[in-house]
């Protein structure tokens, strides 16, 4: 008989750490149908709690509440580190069966190499656990739709089907895993696929490649769309050469799954670190991971509050003209101030201590650093202490427990929530380390300092300072009408995985958000050069988060003049913004939401280097870099700030 073994965390269900520190699942879109299904098989749990005291008990009574019901053998039910087989093997012994009579369902592509080598059977999602069963193989495949076919369509193809979506790269494109059923599905509902290779233990990325790239002399008189499809071939081919060529020396290369917007599409085995390669002068945030989900195709943002609205920021704001009143500026002023960040900067990147009377000062931020979780500690109490509910969203990276950081204002009645927002991690993996003979080595996360004040220290300060101000307004007996969250990210350096898991949860969660304000890289500014603030709503994801996010980015460059005058303002859009899919705003964008991301002088339209930091992903990323501007940040976070608690309805 076979015994099937899921993972929990976005793959049965999506962990949520309530304020009161108990743990709730929620059950992730297709899991429960997939259960069940397979009510006549043996059931257990393979996952990872962490390693705190107690912590198995948590996710095991969570579990049974999420599914009552499901897994009634506890014999079946392993909670444990997943970084080698070990747990994998023991849940074979516990099956009382051979290892090929055990599957592992899980959508971490690193732990089902374990299980493999442990001799089980893997599926990377619910949906293909009779696939598992039955020995059939799963393949990426990129899915074209012709006239006459929707995203609408295929969703209700997909849902039907052994199919789930990994990325929409536009209304004719979207890549996803599926088995020969579902591709033969597929090509009955009308749509015509390219099989590329099996899904095994590989998850997919995107790779962007920033460097020109000449299109060949026969083109000149073609047709712009002739030369759009030549253009992007020779950058996919040019994007992936490089990446495998950084990437020698692994037990499996990576494969390319085609082109894809600005880049190629990538599969990488487990334990192949694509997310570190980094061509020469690459602008941020180059790489994305790709996560599989049913519900990638519904786009709850489209359903929400901004849908109906059009471009018109009026309407969107639903707030008058859109624009502070003279209370909110002044509370905003009050409380978002060059002090106020440059405090915040400083314990977060380790110039002060952490905890204002302790010892301990920071080194990193860094995803694979042990001080990751202690800034999320100091992050949940400075919520907490200014009364605001504060949740942790887990999620495991490489092996590490990181959590997404969630602190909101809860509105009696609102129909929605605004959402501001920035990441909490941070790298040096772009600076110059050398070994005690003084050779070079590469980045060593787990010790070697990466402060990170601008990146995105200062996009963090500015949230907490977001809060206090918000916290000040509402002591002063003045109350939104929509939700006001505050979320710090984790793990945006490791190709915006973090916001990838939030929105995961989100969607899945029916949540309505009306729009997402997010603040990366907002302090530098090079001696001499004018103040400028990019204003970055730019999207490749078709619909009306187009428009929405257009407004959104209205909003704050109408705002900017009032708290940063004499600022020169960049309003980036289209599916040319040069930050599209770059900052974890584009993580909300493939739900339907309206976001936009606000910086420094990273990517704009200008001739030369930006103006902002000379110091990206180094350990010079410091609060005392000449680069480093309390005042600049203060304004664009100030302005930020005074939209978005308008738009919540202050």
């Amino acid at each position: 008989m076979t015994t099937l073994f899921f993972d929990i965390g976005a793959t049965l269900a999506d962990p949520l750490f309530e304020a009161d520190g108990s743990l709730r699942l929620r059950p992730r879109p297709r899991a429960v149908r997939v259960l069940d299904a397979f009510t006549g098989e043996r059931t257990g749990i393979i996952s990872d709690p962490g390693n705190a005291q107690g912590a198995a008990a948590r996710p095991a009574a969570a579990l049974h509440d999420a599914f009552p019901g499901r897994f009634t053998n506890d014999h079946l039910i392993h909670f444990g580190p997943k970084t080698s087989r070990a747990i994998f093997d023991r849940a074979v012994t516990s099956s009382g069966g051979p290892a090929d009579d055990c599957v592992f369902v899980g959508e971490n592509h690193d732990e089902r190499a374990f299980a493999r080598t442990a001799g089980m059977r893997v599926a990377a999602h619910p949906v293909f656990t009779r696939a598992a069963i039955e020995n059939r193989p799963v393949f990426w495949t990129r899915i074209e739709l012709p006239e006459g076919r929707s995203l609408a369509t295929l969703e209700a193809v997909a849902d039907s089907a052994e199919v789930v979506p990994v990325h929409v790269a536009s209304p004719r494109l979207v890549l996803t895993m599926a088995s020969a059923l579902g591709v033969e599905a597929l090509q009955q509902g009308g749509f015509t696929t390219d099989v590329r290779g099996p899904v095994d233990d590989t998850a997919a990325f995107l790779v962007r490649d920033d460097r020109a790239v000449p299109v060949p002399d026969a083109f000149a008189g073609a047709p712009e769309e002739s030369r759009a499809v030549a253009e992007g071939a020779m950058r996919a081919a040019a994007a992936f050469c490089f990446a495998a060529g950084e990437l020698t020396g692994y037990p499996r290369p990576i494969a390319s799954l085609g082109p894809a917007p600005g880049g190629v599409y990538v599969a990488a085995p487990a334990g192949v670190p694509i997310e570190d390669v980094h061509p020469q002068g690459a602008m941020p945030g180059h790489t994305e991971i790709l996560l599989p989900d049913p519900a990638l195709l519904s786009r709850p943002g489209e359903a929400g509050p901004q849908a109906s609205a059009g471009a018109a920021p009026d309407d969107l704001a639903g707030v008058g003209d859109g624009l502070p009143s003279a209370e909110t500026i002044a509370a905003v002023r009050a409380a978002v101030t060059p002090e106020a960040l440059r405090t915040h900067v400083a314990r977060i990147s380790g110039v002060e201590p952490l905890v204002p009377g302790q010892p301990l000062k920071v080194r990193s931020r860094d995803a694979a650093s042990a001080d990751n979780g202690l800034v999320v500690d100091a992050l949940v109490q400075h919520f907490q202490d200014l009364g605001l509910v504060v949740r942790r969203h887990a999620f495991k990276w490489r092996g590490h427990q990181l959590f997404n950081v969630e602190a909101e204002h809860h509105v009696e009645g609102a129909d929605s929530a605004v959402l501001i927002t920035g990441h909490l991690d941070s790298t040096a993996k772009g600076g110059r380390f050398v070994d005690a003979n003084g050779d070079p080595r590469p980045y060593d996360p787990a010790v070697d300092p990466a402060p990170g004040a601008d990146d995105d220290g200062s996009g963090t300060a500015a949230v907490m300072a977001a809060a206090q101000c918000l916290h000040a307004l509402v002591e002063d007996g003045r109350e939104p009408r929509r939700h006001v969250r505050f979320v710090l990210f984790n793990a945006e350096e490791q190709a915006l995985f973090g916001s990838k898991r939030y929105t995961l949860a989100a969607a899945a969660a029916g949540d309505r958000i009306a729009g997402v304000f997010q603040m990366d890289m907002i302090a530098g500014l090079q001696d001499g050069s004018a103040p400028t603030v990019e204003i970055h709503a730019g999207s490749s994801v078709p619909g009306p988060v187009v428009a929405a996010s257009d407004a959104l980015g209205g909003l704050v460059a109408r705002t900017l003049p009032a708290l940063a005058p004499g600022f020169a303002i960049q309003q980036l859009t289209g599916p040319g913004d040069p930050a599209v899919g770059r900052s974890d705003h584009a993580s909300f964008h493939e739900r339907g939401w309206a976001a936009i991301a606000v910086s420094e002088d990273l990517f704009g339209p200008h001739d030369g280097p930006g103006t902002g930091t000379r110091q990206y992903h180094t350990p010079g990323d410091t609060l005392l870099d000449e680069d480093h501007d309390t005042q600049y940040a203060a304004a664009i976070a100030r302005s930020v700030t005074a939209t978005a608690l308008t738009f919540a309805g202050l």
